[in-house]
C-alpha cells in the first residue's frame, strides 16, 4: 500500500461510529465500504486489549471482503473504576446493553465519586490491514482525557458521549459538533497518527 488504500472495508457493526469514521476519512478521497455490504457475521471480541481486539475486527472485515481492512476498538477508561468498563464498554451493561443502560450504570458505579474525582479517558485504537495476512499493520492510539458529569447534557454523538466532559472546551462531548468532536476526539487523534504514518513510510 503506497498510498491510503482509495477503497476500505470498514470492519463497524456499530453504524455511528462507521458514520462518523467514514466523515473522517472523506476529505481523504478514500470510499469506506461497510462490513455489512459483505457480511452480518462479527467476530468474537474476546482480547484483553484494545489493539488485539482491533485486529481481530480487522483480519475477519480483510478475509470476508478482499479489501483492506480498517478496524477501531475503543471505550471509556474511568480511573475511579480501575479503568473500566475499558474494552467492554459497549457491553458494561450486558451484552445485549444499549447506549441508556450503559450510561446508567456508569452513574451509579460513580454515586459516591465527587466531581474532581471522576477523571476518565476515552481510547481508540485503529488498525488498517492491507490483507487479511498482513504481518505489518498499521496501529494507532488516541486518546481523549476528560471527567465523567453527573447527569447526561447534550443530544450529540453517541455512546458514553453525553456523560464525558472536556474541561477545556467547557462542553461534553455530546454538546460538540462533528467537526468539533473530530478535532479532539480519540478517534480524530489515532485517525491522524494513522495518516501520519502512511505517509512516513511513503514518503
Amino acid at each position: 500500500m503506497n498510498s491510503i488504500p482509495p477503497r476500505l472495508v470498514l470492519a463497524s457493526q456499530n453504524p455511528k461510529k462507521a458514520a462518523e469514521l467514514s466523515a473522517l476519512l472523506a476529505p481523504l478521497g478514500s470510499q469506506v465500504v461497510p462490513l455489512s455490504a459483505f457480511t452480518d457475521v462479527a467476530p468474537e471480541e474476546n482480547a484483553p486489549t484494545f489493539i488485539e481486539n482491533a485486529l481481530i475486527k480487522a483480519r475477519h472485515a480483510a478475509r470476508v471482503s478482499g479489501l483492506p481492512a480498517l478496524a477501531d476498538d475503543s471505550g471509556l477508561e474511568v480511573a475511579a473504576l480501575g479503568g473500566a468498563p475499558g474494552v467492554r464498554s459497549a457491553r458494561y451493561a450486558g451484552e445485549a446493553a444499549d447506549d441508556d443502560a450503559n450510561n446508567r450504570k456508569l452513574l451509579e458505579a460513580l454515586a459516591d465519586i465527587p466531581l474532581g474525582q471522576r477523571q476518565a479517558r476515552f481510547v481508540c485504537a485503529l488498525v488498517c490491514l492491507r490483507h487479511a495476512d498482513d504481518p505489518v499493520p498499521w496501529l494507532a492510539l488516541g486518546a481523549w482525557p476528560g471527567e465523567i458529569l453527573t447527569a447526561p447534557r447534550g443530544t450529540a454523538g453517541f455512546g458514553y458521549d453525553p456523560l464525558f466532559f472536556d474541561p477545556q472546551l467547557g462542553r461534553c462531548a455530546a454538546e460538540l459538533t462533528a467537526d468539533e468532536k473530530g478535532r479532539v476526539s480519540h478517534r480524530g487523534r489515532a485517525l491522524r497518527q494513522l495518516l501520519a504514518q502512511w505517509t512516513a513510510d511513503h514518503a
